[in-house]
C-alpha cells in the first residue's frame, strides 16, 4: 500500500521545517522505500505579513510574546537548537520575516510539472533561504534563484511569479485546513486517515506510522508532545 503523506506547512514556520525533517527520517526507517510519498500544502501563518523585513527576529519575539530582548533571544536560541539537532543549518535568529505567499504559489507551480524530485528539492531550498540563507521569501529574485536550483525553468518561473497564477490553490489548501479545523502547523494526515498535529519527535512519528501500518498495537502511553506554530505564535502541545 502506497502510504500519501499530505502536510500543511508554512516556509516561516520554525517546527515545520523541523517537523518535516524528523518525520522524513521516521518515515524513511519505518516505511518501505518508494512506499511514501510526501505532499505540502499552504498554510499562511500571517497573510498579513510584509514584503520587505520591518523588524529583526529578536525584537519581534519579544513584542509578539511579551518577553525581554534577552528572553526572547534564548527562545530563538532554544527553537534553533532544536533545528541543529535534526542536522539544518538553523539560524533562526537572523531571519529575514517577509510575506510568504508568493513563496507557496511557486510550490503549487512546482507541484503542476509532476517532478515530485524537482518540487522536493525546490521546498528544501526554500525552508534553507529562510532559516540558513536568511534571505526574504517575497523578493522573486529569491525564489527565481530557488527555482532554477532546484532545475526548474527561470523564464517560465517568472511568468508565474508576476502573473498571480496558482493563488487559487493556495488559498484551497488553506480552505481545506480550515474545514478540518487545523489552527497550526505542520499538520500531518496519513492516507487521508491518520492526523499528526505538530511537530512530534523522531521516534514518536515512527510509532504513529508503525501504528497506521498496523506493524505495531496502540501504546497506550501519554499523548506525544508536539510543537505548533499558529496565527498567535508558536507552542507545545
Amino acid at each position: 500500500m502506497m502510504v500519501q503523506i499530505d502536510y500543511w506547512s508554512d516556509y516561516a514556520c520554525p517546527y515545520c521545517y523541523i517537523g518535516e525533517a524528523r518525520l522524513k527520517k521516521a518515515a524513511e526507517e519505518t516505511l518501505p522505500k518508494g512506499g511514501w510519498t510526501l505532499m505540502m500544502h499552504s498554510f499562511e501563518l500571517d497573510p498579513s505579513a510584509p514584503r520587505r523585513m520591518e523588524t529583526d527576529t529578536a525584537t519581534r519575539f519579544a513584542h509578539k510574546y511579551g518577553l525581554t530582548l534577552d528572553g526572547a533571544k534564548a527562545r530563538i536560541e532554544d527553537i534553533s537548537s532544536l533545528g541543529r539537532a535534526e542536522g539544518l543549518d538553523f539560524r533562526y535568529a537572523t531571519t529575514r520575516y517577509t510575506n510568504t505567499f508568493d513563496a507557496h504559489r511557486l510550490t503549487h507551480y512546482a507541484q503542476s510539472l509532476g517532478d515530485d524530485a524537482k518540487t522536493h528539492r525546490l521546498e528544501e531550498l526554500l525552508y534553507a533561504a529562510y532559516f540558513t540563507k536568511n534571505l526574504e521569501l517575497a523578493d522573486h529574485a529569491v525564489l527565481l534563484d530557488a527555482a532554477e536550483e532546484a532545475g526548474l525553468d527561470r523564464s517560465e518561473t517568472s511568468k508565474v511569479l508576476t502573473s498571480g497564477k496558482f493563488a487559487d490553490e493556495v488559498r484551497r489548501d488553506e480552505a481545506a485546513a480550515a474545514r478540518m479545523g487545523v489552527h497550526g502547523v505542520p499538520y500531518f494526515v496519513v492516507n487521508g486517515k491518520l492526523a499528526i498535529p505538530g511537530a512530534m519527535s523522531k521516534d514518536d512519528f515512527a510509532a504513529a506510522l508503525k501504528q497506521f501500518a498496523g506493524e505495531a498495537k496502540p501504546a497506550g502511553k501519554a499523548k506525544p508532545k508536539t510543537h505548533v506554530c499558529g496565527p498567535d505564535g508558536c507552542r507545545l502541545e
